[in-house]
């Protein structure tokens, strides 16, 4: 460990107690990581903070860890996270509705994420089923605990903050539906929509799901391009980030039909490398680099095989790929290529 970090002969105790242990335990493509992972934690001491802070520090660290363990058997398993209102009563008709699209997507393969708590978040773990579900519950002091479909199940993780139960909500999924809610329901669509405009999450399809003849997200669409958008507060495709349905057959559709081709994607130094089930061709690819050069960093869109850092960690190999020198900003746009390359070819 550095000396300037703890600044003593202690200190370089310490580093040499951490070196050890990473020897006895860290992978060595992790050690570098891992290191720095406990560097951070050293320095926070080294800084004197307070006890407060080193409340906060230590248990949003121990939740994210729990909740990795939880994740980790089913991280091949494509997931989707519900969000909504804990005040949703059974009869409801959107209780009906998120029950109905979950069940949709179990019933091909996908596993449902949710808060773990009552209304649409019941509602969908109702339908996915327990052996289909994983929960990320909050502890309230209003509401009681996780619901009947996810407590005391291996695959539901309790935790303090909101903003480590988000990051897992979201991190860990790769779809998402939000369904009318309150203040809580808008600060998790309004943060993932963030996410995916400025990169800070990967692509994934987003379904903002209505009942038919409801205009909750109709009017909430009206206050973003009437107030928002007509500012140039955000871009027009920002729009394509995420798709008002009140239809559960085009809700499932826009979600299972966002991998239908594609698959994912990395940076590689920079270059965007798109991984794909079905290579495009040749004059798919030329149409495609006139049709959005507009996200261009120069360039063309091009097939392209495996570069070294994914075949150094076994990244997909089996995939085609297609790599561009995304411009980093325009993601909406982006949304729209992905579009592009699931659609069939001519």
């Amino acid at each position: 460990m550095p000396g300037e970090a703890v600044g003593s002969v202690p200190g370089e105790a310490a580093g040499a107690l951490v070196d050890a242990y990473l020897d006895a335990c860290a992978e060595p493509h992790e050690r570098d990581l891992a290191r720095s992972l406990l560097q951070t934690a050293c320095s926070l001491v080294a800084a004197h903070a307070d006890t407060l802070d080193l409340k906060i520090a230590n248990a949003a660290l121990t939740e994210m860890a729990d909740a990795f363990r939880m994740f980790r058997p089913y991280r091949p398993i494509h997931k989707v996270t519900f969000f909504g209102s804990a005040r949703t009563k059974h009869d409801d008709p959107n209780y009906l509705q998120a029950s109905k699209l979950a069940r949709r997507l179990a019933e091909d393969g996908w596993m449902v994420v949710t808060g773990a708590g009552p209304g649409i978040m019941e509602a969908a773990m109702e339908g996915a089923g327990r052996e289909r579900s994983l929960g990320v519950n909050i502890r309230l002091p209003q509401e009681q605990g996780a619901n009947s479909f996810i407590a005391q199940d291996p695959k539901l993780v309790e935790m303090r903050y909101f903003f480590t139960r988000k990051l897992m909500l979201i991190k860990e999924s790769d779809g998402y539906v939000v369904l009318p809610g309150g203040f809580g329901t808008l600060d998790e669509g309004f943060e993932l929509l963030t996410l995916l405009q400025t990169g800070k999450a990967q692509p994934a399809p987003v379904v903002l799901l209505d009942m038919p003849g409801d205009t909750y997200w109709q009017r909430w669409e009206s206050f973003v391009t009437g107030e928002v958008l007509s500012r140039g507060l955000i871009d027009t495709y920002d729009r394509s980030l995420y798709r008002i349905t009140s239809e559960v057959t085009e809700a499932h559709a826009e979600i299972t039909g966002f991998y239908s081709n594609y698959h994912s994607c990395r940076w590689v130094g920079d270059l965007l490398v798109m991984r794909l089930r079905r290579p495009p061709g040749r004059a798919r690819l030329a149409e495609l680099t006139e049709r959005f050069a507009d996200i261009l960093v120069g360039g063309t869109i091009r097939a392209a095989t495996p570069f070294p850092p994914e075949r150094a960690g076994g990244d997909h190999l089996d995939l085609a790929r297609v790599a561009l020198r995304f411009d980093r900003s325009s993601y909406g746009r982006l949304r729209q290529l992905i579009d592009a390359l699931n659609a069939p070819e001519a």
